[in-house]
């Protein structure tokens, strides 16, 4: 296919492209190169040979009109993305995220463009599934600051305040986002689906869970946690683990994130048209921070990681995947386990770590 690929000079979005490519596709690429994630703009890009590139921002009509033309899938992942600094920064997420999409969309309508897979995240969910021994399933609100500074992390049942049991969210839960990036990622799902219904398109969201891996970018409050405790160690300090480190997460790597994307991309044109389905991506393992912490500490060689007992307001304790849909609707097995995946990474570069090699797409 012909495959356009919005973020694809990003983390995931460069091991997208070079999925893609390897797999036989026309991929162009349509990167704004922000400096948040692109401090050395075009300089720091690296694409696999072959690859259009269009260096343009995906909120502009005419370069978004001009990027589509030709093109019979969008793979859209360009977004700002993390918890951001404060509440200064929802504008450019509201419009990096919920503009930029809209401005996507309307064009792919205008163009002809039926097919799109949306990158998606665990965020919309806010915490994931409890279960109370007496009240069954329930919905624990924000923990409350004064709890957090006790040390007590875990959240209570809302109704009777007994400890919860944490399980897997599955993509029936009900989405609860928690900050300004989970609210427009949840806003990114509906304007697709919208999309979807007025046009007869087919639209699949991937809800990410916590990527890692080789490129990340490093020492910026928009990265994940993975890349912090990684920059931490290539500096020689040792991670700083927020509340006691028990906080469960879903580690899935930034390979089998990008095969996750040409799976579902090889899924569209079975779909139904004026249809939208999200699925959750992660690797279906279990792991908490601390651990993910410990292992990169190992393996990197570097001091252990400290437990501060810190916390940051709106985040969530426990949120791994349920992802049994993706497994049996698309096939998808994720390949690279927690173990190799955290040695690997430990010994590989961070985005921004170095000088990399500039991309040998071409320009437009």
């Amino acid at each position: 296919m012909e495959i356009l690929l919005t973020g694809g000079a990003g983390f995931i979005g460069s091991a997208i492209a070079a999925r893609l490519v390897g797999a036989g596709h026309r991929v162009r690429v349509l990167d704004a190169l922000l400096p948040a994630v692109h401090p050395d703009g075009l300089a720091g890009v690296r694409l696999p040979a072959g690859v259009d590139f269009v260096h343009g921002d995906v909120r502009d009509r005419a370069t978004v009109e001009r990027a589509l033309h030709g093109v019979e899938a969008v793979c859209h992942q360009a977004a700002m993305v993390g918890l951001g600094l404060d509440l200064d920064d929802a504008p450019d997420y509201v419009s990096c995220n919920e503009l930029g999409t809209a401005v996507l969309l309307a064009a792919m309508a205008r163009g002809g463009v039926r097919q799109l897979v949306l990158a998606g995240s665990m965020v919309v969910y806010g915490e994931g599934r409890y279960d109370c021994a007496e009240h069954g399933t329930v919905a624990p609100g924000p923990r409350r600051p004064t709890d957090l500074d006790a040390g007590r992390f875990e959240p209570p049942c809302p109704h009777c305040g007994a400890p919860l049991l944490a399980g897997l969210a599955a993509e029936s839960a009900p989405a609860d986002p928690r900050n300004v990036y989970a609210t427009t990622k949840l806003a990114q799902e509906h304007l697709a689906a919208a999309w979807a219904r007025a046009c007869g398109g087919r639209a699949l969201t991937l809800r990410y869970h916590n990527v890692y891996g080789p490129g990340m970018p490093r020492d910026t409050p928009y990265a994940g946690v993975a890349s912090i405790f990684r920059s931490a160690l290539a500096a020689g300090r040792a991670p700083r683990v927020f509340e006691d480190g028990g906080q469960r997460r879903d580690f899935v790597h930034v390979e089998d994130v990008a095969a996750a994307n040409e799976v579902a991309l090889a899924a569209l044109a079975g779909r139904p048209a004026g249809s939208a389905r999200v699925y959750n991506t992660g690797s279906g393992t279990v792991h908490t921070v601390g651990e993910m912490a410990a292992a990169l500490a190992a393996t990197h060689g570097g001091p252990a990681p400290v437990v501060t007992g810190e916390y940051r307001l709106g985040a969530v304790r426990h949120i791994p995947a349920d992802a049994l849909r993706l497994r049996e609707e698309l096939g998808w097995r994720p390949a690279v386990a927690f173990a190799e995946g955290m040695a690997r990474f430990a010994a590989a570069p961070l985005r921004g770590a170095d000088r990399p090699v500039a991309a040998t797409a071409s320009r437009r």
